[in-house]
Formats: C-alpha cells, sequence, structure tokens
C-alpha cells in the first residue's frame, strides 16, 4: 500500500473529497483504484501557522522529480517501483498519478520477516549505487536537497555546477520501512515507493 510518510500527517480519513486519504503539510493523497494519486495543495489549502500560512518549498518540483525518478528506476534498473501513469499541472496543483502496489509495509511485518526483506532491499540498494552522475539533480535535473538541508536555507532554486568525475550517486533521501511495501505471503518486495 502507497501511503505517505514524507511529512507527519495532518489529516487522516480527511472525508472532504471522495478517495482522499490524507493531507500532510504539502500534499493531498488520493485512491482511485488501482492508482495512487499525490496532489500539491493549492495556495487557499497551505496550512496556517501562529502567524502566517506555512508555503511548501519546491511543491510542484518535488512531484516533478519523483515521476523523473520512478521512470528512470523503472526503465534501467530491475527495483521494483510503481509505475507513473501521468503526471500534470492543473489549477494551481501538481498531480502525480502512479500505480497502486497491494501489499504490506515493511514496518508492519515481524522481526525475522524484517531480516529477510532487508537482504533484498540490500541488493536494490546496491544497485542504486551503480548509477552515478557528474552533476546533481537526477534524471529530472531539478536539485532536491533533504528536508534537513532544506530547513537551515532559503534557496529554493539550486544551481550547482557539474564535477569532472561521475561522483554523485543516487540515492532514496526517504527510504525507511513504511515506504517498502512487501508480499505478507512470500516476503518479496513489490515496491519501493516515495
Amino acid at each position: 500500500m502507497d501511503s505517505p510518510t514524507d511529512f507527519s500527517i495532518v489529516s487522516h480519513n480527511a472525508g472532504l473529497e471522495p478517495g482522499c486519504f490524507a493531507i500532510t503539510f504539502e500534499r493531498k493523497y488520493y485512491q482511485r483504484g488501482n492508482s495512487i494519486v499525490k496532489r500539491s495543495l493549492r495556495p487557499h489549502e497551505f496550512h496556517h501557522g501562529a502567524h502566517r500560512p506555512y508555503v511548501p518549498r519546491l511543491r510542484y518540483e518535488t512531484l516533478m522529480n519523483e515521476a523523473a525518478c520512478l521512470r528512470f528506476i523503472r526503465n534501467y534498473t530491475n527495483i521494483p517501483v510503481p509505475e507513473v501513469y501521468c503526471d500534470f499541472e492543473d489549477d494551481g496543483a501538481y498531480y502525480l498519478v502512479t500505480e497502486y502496489i497491494h501489499g504490506v509495509r515493511m514496518a508492519d511485518l515481524q522481526t525475522h520477516e524484517e531480516f529477510i526483506v532487508s537482504r533484498e532491499l540490500g541488493h536494490h540498494l546496491a544497485t542504486l549505487k551503480t548509477l552515478t552522475s557528474n552533476r546533481l539533480g537526477g534524471p529530472s535535473s531539478i536539485v532536491i536537497p533533504p528536508r534537513r538541508v532544506m530547513r537551515h536555507t532559503n534557496i529554493h532554486h539550486w544551481s550547482l555546477m557539474a564535477s569532472d568525475q561521475e561522483e554523485y550517486v543516487f540515492c532514496h533521501n526517504d527510504l525507511t520501512q513504511s515506504n517498502v511495501i512487501v508480499d505478507p505471503e512470500t516476503l518479496a518486495i513489490k515496491a519501493i515507493i516515495d
């Protein structure tokens, strides 16, 4: 099951819109049949703090980058990821529509089952390490720094010089057990999400 883990969930069971199952500070999540829809918040949906609204940074770019990365991984590796059906901008929001992956989160497994899954996960991580480049930004060329970096800067667009060597390694900046979907019977990884 594809579930949001990129920020703390503001609302479960949002109820305002059919199919919306979660809202975070950055986006809304919907399930439609065998599809998951991630949508950036529109300005009128931004969460308001004590003094001003929280305006998500790179709200379009993070979804554009995720779409490009999923397509790249799916086309050039054997790492299981959801298929991207489409991504687009409409009416002040960016949408990413992907395949819904049936299964259980690695985080919900027993310890001995997690150990079995971690061996397969190690192989996929080794594959990621073989994907190198001389520039930051991945397949989309959009540099999305980890949140721990973004918290300490006001820079919105990152433009970094290319290296003389292919020293940058493809990585998943939010690889947690909640983002590994497993077949509960075979314990095979069905998808790495987000």
